[in-house]
């Protein structure tokens, strides 16, 4: 009996040695594939911090200032106009032949001149507009540098390369050098950065005006779609009858969901910009653009979060009398509308980080100034983006990373807001 059995008994063994070394295969290419994709996300962010890090940081030099007063104030008025129109291009360059003066040819001039950024003449004349005695005086101010010599500085230019493949030549490390030597070269944070728009220059350009034409485009966004997302979801999911139109607007829903995004921007420029006649390139056609783009995903998540209320609550409003507007209302609404706000902010996430509508509505223009209402031109944070990564400029490469890095902070605390929320106002039924 015990002979016939061990066959069957090694069988049964084999079988399962062979489904449990099949299960730990199974367990194994789902870890190696986890720590896989860790590695690409931590690939990810390590290159984007490792290139846009630096871009917090900007280079500016010390220089000696004389406030000649026939340079930028030739009436003696104090008079803010005058101050405004002054030539304090003039007063820079004199600065640095006194700084170097040994260096007498034209040609080494204007280069010993490029070591300062174009924006230093206008930092020289807000200082001067801000403090008038200083006419007449001499001070010490910094002064931006130069994206070329920021690189230096940073030292993303390599020293050690023959001079015709670097931006910068013997005779500017030299400058710099004497300069470091006498404590004139500094790295500050780089307000500037946050504070300001874009620039053709990269050591001007900031992403101010990226940033509020997001907000705005956004605050648009957000405004339409959510009620709008809200009182369709209610329909469907509490007043509707479920019959064939009902079935065709649920299945077009869907549908709308997977469309890819650059179709609404097309749709956005046709029916806003040219029907319309909306300003083009402003926050209000984007968010009406976004609006459309993100209705689908909240009306979605919306009926999802309805679902999960329990009927009991619906049999027990209608069994103190209330009706159905009431029990929709006062008792559905109110339990499914953490779920509902947490649809509409991974909404407004994946609206965030939308670009391609956004190109089609004309966000891509350079737009220098910072957008003041919803009509301003103006351009949006991911757009930014690829703006800075299409110049040929090598300091827009720091910055392309550190923009990336900023957007990745909105979208990540995004995010973090849907999670506390959904763990604050969940109910486990």
């Amino acid at each position: 009996m015990s002979n016939a059995q061990d066959p069957q008994a090694r069988r049964v063994a084999k079988l399962l040695r062979r489904r449990h070394w099949a299960e730990r295969r199974f367990r194994a290419y789902g870890l190696m594939a986890v720590l896989l994709s860790i590695a690409f996300i931590g690939f990810l962010f390590v290159s984007i911090i490792g290139k846009g890090y630096r871009a917090f940081e900007q280079t500016y030099i010390r220089i000696n200032v004389e406030y000649n007063a026939e340079q930028i104030d030739p009436n003696g008025k104090r008079l803010a106009t005058d101050l405004a129109d002054g030539n304090y291009a003039a007063l820079i360059k004199a600065s640095l032949r006194a700084q170097f003066p040994d260096v007498v040819e034209r040609s080494e001039q204007r280069k010993l001149y490029g070591l300062l950024s174009e924006s230093a003449e206008r930092a020289l004349r807000d200082h001067v507009l801000a403090n008038p005695n200083l006419i007449g005086q001499s001070d010490s101010v910094w002064l931006l540098a130069d994206d070329h010599i920021d690189l230096l500085v940073k030292g993303e230019v390599s020293v050690g390369a023959a001079e015709e493949d670097r931006a910068v030549d013997d005779q500017e490390i030299q400058w710099l050098a004497a300069l470091a030597a006498d404590h004139r070269v500094e790295r500050h944070f780089n307000w500037r950065f946050f504070s300001v728009g874009d620039s053709r220059e990269p050591e001007e350009a900031g992403i101010l005006g990226a940033v509020k034409g997001s907000l705005f485009t956004l605050m648009i966004t957000i405004a339409l779609s959510f009620p709008v997302g809200v009182a369709a979801a209610l329909y469907l999911e509490e007043f509707a009858k479920r019959d064939h139109f009902t079935d065709v607007i649920e299945v077009n829903i869907n549908n709308l969901a997977a469309v890819p995004s650059i179709v609404f921007g097309i749709l956005g420029l046709s029916v806003f910009i040219q029907f319309f006649g909306l300003p083009r390139s402003s926050p209000l056609v984007g968010g009406l653009v976004l609006t459309l783009m993100t209705l689908p995903t909240i009306i979605i998540s919306s009926r999802a979060a309805l679902k999960a209320v329990p009927p009991s609550i619906r049999q027990a409003a209608f069994g103190i009398g209330a009706s159905r507007v009431q029990t929709v209302l006062h008792h559905v609404l109110p339990l499914a509308l953490p779920g509902m706000l947490t649809g509409a902010i991974i909404g407004m996430a994946r609206a965030l980080g939308e670009t391609a509508p956004l190109l089609m509505i004309g966000m891509v223009s350079f737009v220098a100034d910072v957008p003041t209402n919803l009509s301003s031109a103006a351009t949006a944070l991911p757009v930014q983006v690829y703006l800075w990564s299409a110049s040929a400029e090598q300091a827009f490469v720091e910055r392309t990373s550190a923009a990336i890095m900023v957007l990745l902070v909105f979208l990540l605390g995004m995010n973090l807001v849907a999670v506390i929320l959904r763990n604050r106002f969940e109910r486990r039924w």
